[in-house]
C-alpha cells in the first residue's frame, strides 16, 4: 500500500470495527473544496469576526474542516455533507467515508480539525492539477484510499466534473470506479447542494455513474420543489 501521509493516516485507520456486519460494496465520497477568496472567507480571517466557527479556528484546536467549509460555501457545501455523512459506508479499515479534497493536504477526513493557519496554507495554494503543491498529495492520498477500498469499493464525487482541476487527477487513481451522482449535470451549486439535502430528508441516494466518458455539461433540469423534511 502506498505510505500514507499523517494527516490521511489519522482518518483512514479505524479502531475496534473488525467484525462489524456491513455492506458488501463500500462506499466513501470525495468532497470537492470550498473556495476561499470570497467575502465569507475574508470574515473568518477578520479578527473581530466573532462567529463562533472563527473563533474555532483561532483556537489551539481548531475546527472541523466539513465545518468550516459548510460556512464558506453555505448550501452547496453543507448538502455535499449532509448527504454524504448520511450514505457512506466506509470498509473496516476506514474510520471515515467522508473525505475533503485540499490544495495542499490531500484528502482529509471532514472531522480533521484545521487552523486559520491551515486556512491560509489552503489559500496559498491553486488547484490545478498540473500544480505539484496541490497534485502530488491528493494523488497520494487517492492511491491509498483504492487500495483501502478495495476491488469493489466506491469512490464517489460530490463535486463539479466540468473542469478537469482534480477530475483529472482522481480519474488517473480510480480510473472508471470513480463515480458522480447523474443529477448533478446541469444544475448550479445551490441547486446541487439542495437536492442533496432533499435527498438526505428521503433517505434516498442518487443514481451514481462512472465519471469517464460521461457528460460533463449538460441541459438545466426543472426548479426543485419545495423541501419538505421528513421526521426521523
Amino acid at each position: 500500500m502506498p505510505k500514507l501521509s499523517a494527516d490521511a493516516l489519522s482518518g483512514f485507520i479505524s479502531a475496534g470495527r473488525v467484525g462489524m456486519p456491513r455492506p458488501s460494496r463500500p462506499r466513501v465520497f470525495l468532497l470537492s473544496p470550498a473556495r476561499l477568496d470570497g467575502e465569507r472567507a475574508r470574515l473568518l480571517f477578520n479578527p473581530v469576526t466573532l462567529f463562533p466557527v472563527a473563533r474555532a479556528l483561532r483556537s489551539d484546536e481548531g475546527a472541523p474542516i466539513g465545518e468550516v467549509f459548510s460556512f464558506l460555501s453555505g448550501l452547496y457545501f453543507r448538502g455535499k455533507l449532509a448527504y454524504a455523512e448520511a450514505f457512506a459506508r466506509p470498509p473496516a479499515k476506514l474510520s471515515s467515508g467522508v473525505f475533503v479534497i485540499t490544495t495542499n493536504r490531500g484528502l482529509l477526513p471532514a472531522s480533521t480539525r484545521v487552523t486559520l493557519d491551515d486556512l491560509a496554507a489552503f489559500a496559498a495554494v491553486g488547484i490545478d492539477h498540473a500544480s505539484g503543491p496541490f497534485r502530488a498529495p491528493l494523488q497520494r492520498d487517492a492511491e491509498a484510499l483504492a487500495q483501502a477500498l478495495g476491488r469493489s469499493g466506491e469512490p464517489v464525487l460530490l463535486g463539479s466534473i466540468a473542469s478537469s482541476k482534480y477530475v483529472d487527477v482522481l480519474l488517473s487513481v480510480f480510473g472508471e470506479r470513480l463515480l458522480f451522482p447523474a443529477e448533478f449535470v446541469g444544475r448550479g451549486d445551490m441547486s446541487r447542494g439542495g437536492l442533496m439535502l432533499r435527498c438526505v430528508d428521503q433517505r434516498a441516494e442518487l443514481t451514481y455513474v462512472p465519471v469517464q466518458g460521461a457528460v460533463r455539461r449538460g441541459v438545466r433540469p426543472a426548479r426543485l420543489p419545495p423541501r419538505r423534511q421528513t421526521s426521523a
